[in-house]
């Protein structure tokens, strides 16, 4: 590669420049606050650790976005972590177990070998909650009410929250007695809501006439609460587990009505977006002139099995990089006071004063053109009567 290439990142990664940087910065803090609130306690996982424990619950998907390398001290295989989830999953475990339930949030980086079905980064910057130990859909509103009362923090007001329930499609996939393997690649093309692709891969695999118009409909099930009803008529005849998920759904929907009755709630049956651990009640939320999600969690009752215990647990994540595109300018920069050279005693008094008082002040240093690039000045510190005050630079 030629010198004047060193510079340039790896496709698909991105880094935040002062103006960005300081919008997620502040959505950062405020929403760790806000999880603070409703007894979400943090914590900060390593970004690297042995991969059979980020691979927990075996998603296939999440073992693909995994960087892996070899740890030269044990021998052992080590992963970069592409999701949070399974290392909380591990803390609620083993390192803070509780019959209780238990309510976890956290913030940091993660790495995807290929960019990321939501958002397109390789590596986002990713924050979200968890709350174990709970099985029922009440933690599923609750989860779901935060992640609302979250968004509000970066000024998303105009929301749609789709909800789906992953049991009915595995029901009709277990009624038919299909394979993991064929179950994925159907799921591939359902999300896609490719009814072509779907058609023809299991024309080819001679399935049934009656499951093949099961799949197709949830493709179409999918618009406001009464499509649960529609699908508890269609479904009717299938197994107990797919009217149960149905139920579940419904209970749900009833209560996130109570809880955020702002919120445009959308129900989609083919909406199965996520990782394959997923285990029932799943979620996305959605803005207007956004073609992609801007959050996204549900249910995965079955990754702590693998680590030795069987727990309820649910959740929701979002990436702050997205979260800062609908910051407004004022969210981003604190009041910025510029003040000279020099190392006048009541100068340093008056700019420790001010810092203390919550202001950003920048000393001028010598020789320093007057020209502050990407920063909003809204005062300069002038001496006036052998006393340092504020003016304004407009």
């Amino acid at each position: 590669m030629s010198k004047d290439k060193y510079w340039l990142l790896p496709e698909g990664v991105d880094e935040s420049l002062p103006y960005e940087a300081a919008g997620i910065e502040s959505l950062r803090r405020s929403m760790l606050d806000n999880f603070s609130r409703w007894g979400y306690q943090l914590v900060i996982p390593p970004i690297i650790e042995y991969a059979d424990s980020l691979l927990a619950g075996g998603a296939e998907d999440l073992d693909l976005q995994t960087f892996k390398v070899i740890d030269r001290s044990t021998g052992r295989l080590i992963g970069l972590r592409a999701d949070m989830t399974p290392q909380l999953t591990r803390i609620d475990t083993h390192r803070m177990p509780t019959k209780a339930p238990q309510r976890l949030c956290y913030a940091g980086p993660v790495a995807h070998t290929f960019s990321e079905k939501f958002a397109g980064s390789r590596n986002p910057l990713q924050i979200g909650a968890e709350l174990f130990g709970h099985s029922g859909v009440e933690s599923d509103a609750e989860i779901i009410t935060l992640l609302v009362n979250s968004l509000l923090i970066a000024n998303i007001r105009c929301l749609t929250l789709e909800v789906t329930h992953i049991g009915v499609f595995r029901g009709i996939c277990a009624a038919a007695s299909f394979t993991d393997e064929f179950e994925d690649q159907i799921l591939a093309a359902l999300v896609k809501k490719d009814r072509t692709s779907l058609t023809e891969m299991l024309e080819a695999e001679s399935v049934d006439s009656s499951v093949v118009k099961n799949l197709l409909l949830l493709i179409d099930l999918n618009g406001d609460l009464d499509i649960i009803n529609e699908a508890r008529e269609a479904f009717s005849s299938l197994p107990e587990s797919v009217s149960e998920a149905i139920d579940e759904l419904a209970v749900l929907c009833d209560l996130l009505t109570q809880f955020i009755p702002e919120v445009d709630l959308h129900v989609d049956f083919a909406e199965l977006r996520g990782y394959r651990y997923h285990s029932g009640i799943m979620f996305a939320a959605y803005v207007p002139d956004m073609g992609r999600s801007i959050a996204w969690g549900g249910r995965y009752d079955g990754v702590q099995k693998q680590l030795g215990r069987d727990r309820g647990a649910t959740g929701f994540s979002t990436d702050l990089r997205i979260l800062e595109q609908f910051l407004q300018k004022e969210d981003r920069f604190e009041t910025v006071v510029i003040a000279p050279s020099g190392n006048d005693k009541k100068l340093l008094a008056a700019m420790a004063r001010y810092r203390e008082e919550g202001y950003t002040v920048i000393q001028t240093l010598p020789g320093q053109s007057d020209e502050w690039d990407q920063l909003s000045i809204e005062f300069r510190l002038m001496q006036k009567n052998d006393e340092w005050v504020l003016e304004s630079s407009k």
